[in-house]
């Protein structure tokens, strides 16, 4: 008795945590134009960057289970499918998809189109494990998208492009919205996060070799020092550490709430460009960072009361 009552309360300090989870690993995606401008010079592909950031993170998530978790390894075969979700539908997918949307339409286009994925997880969320529809929800993620569009400053201009990219660069936000959902179905299987995170990588790893160059990419990051040190860091800070964060904090809450969370990557990205690259944003990209943050504030003061929706 003694045991659960020593667990119990580190298990709801876990839990109250959970929404720092999210946003850190929201905000450590968001470092990925930092690495994405490496890897251009490199003249990467984009299925090339999908292959070997998997690459990475397999290896790095194996020999951390192998030294501290071996029982993690283990999967059974019948939930396999959770992983190719994952994946391939969800990684693999969402990559391509908005890889493309930036080469065809705009970047500013692609952020909005992909921070349509909170709208995707919030109505297959409801259907699919009777979470609520919230006019709270509903009113946090119009606040957070409206946010979105300001701030990566698709307003200021020409976003005029075929109607197939746009159909493109939405199919990005429901394949980046479908690894909520498939995580879920895993965590909800007894699976942890590391485990989630190494088998979602291994499928993204073999989706990707099909459209990469596997034996010239490892080639060429094995004889350039300064790449290689690069894609280990892609691999831990904008890969395995946010993949673990969101998968645990998935754990603890509700899924909608998890995806609106994570909405701040963009406010982060826009950061770190002022930081590295001193892309300086207009006035309504000020404006819709600070919606973006308002909205998340909103969000997690109703936490308390919502409370009981997290108990999963």
């Amino acid at each position: 008795m003694s045991n659960g009552a020593e667990h119990a309360p580190a298990a709801g300090a876990i839990e109250k945590a959970a929404p720092l989870f999210v946003l850190l690993a929201a905000t450590l995606w968001g470092t990925m134009g930092i690495f994405v401008h490496g890897l251009d010079e490199a003249g990467l592909q984009t299925m090339d960057k999908v292959f070997l950031r998997s690459l990475v993170a397999v290896v790095m998530i194996a020999a951390y289970m192998l030294a501290f978790d071996r029982s993690a390894f283990k999967v059974r075969p019948r939930d396999l499918w959770c992983f190719f979700g994952t994946g391939i539908c969800s990684m693999v997918f969402f990559n391509f998809c908005y890889f493309q949307t930036i080469m065809h339409a705009s970047m500013s286009l692609a952020a909005v189109l992909l921070y349509t994925a909170p709208a995707f997880v919030l109505v297959m969320s409801h259907f699919l494990f009777s979470e609520s529809l919230t006019g709270r929800k509903i009113l946090v993620l119009a606040i957070v998208f409206v946010g979105c569009v300001l701030a990566t400053g698709a307003l200021g201009g020409d976003l005029s492009v075929a109607p197939q990219w746009v159909l493109v660069g939405l199919g990005a936000g429901f394949g980046y919205a479908l690894y909520s959902i498939f995580g879920r179905f895993a965590l909800d299987k007894g699976y942890s996060s590391a485990t989630i995170t190494l088998y979602t990588f291994v499928f993204a790893m073999a989706g990707s070799a099909l459209g990469a160059h596997p034996v010239q990419d490892v080639a060429l990051v094995a004889s350039d020092g300064g790449l290689f040190l690069l894609i280990l860091a892609l691999g831990l800070v904008n890969t395995v550490l946010p993949y673990i964060l969101y998968n645990n904090g998935l754990k603890h809450m509700d899924t909608g709430k998890a995806a609106i969370l994570a909405t701040i990557e963009p406010v982060a990205a826009t950061l770190f460009g002022i930081a590295f690259f001193g892309e300086l944003p207009s006035l309504a990209g000020v404006i819709g960072m600070a919606m973006v943050i308002g909205g998340i504030v909103l969000q997690s003061l109703s936490e308390g009361r919502d409370g009981e929706a997290t108990n999963r």
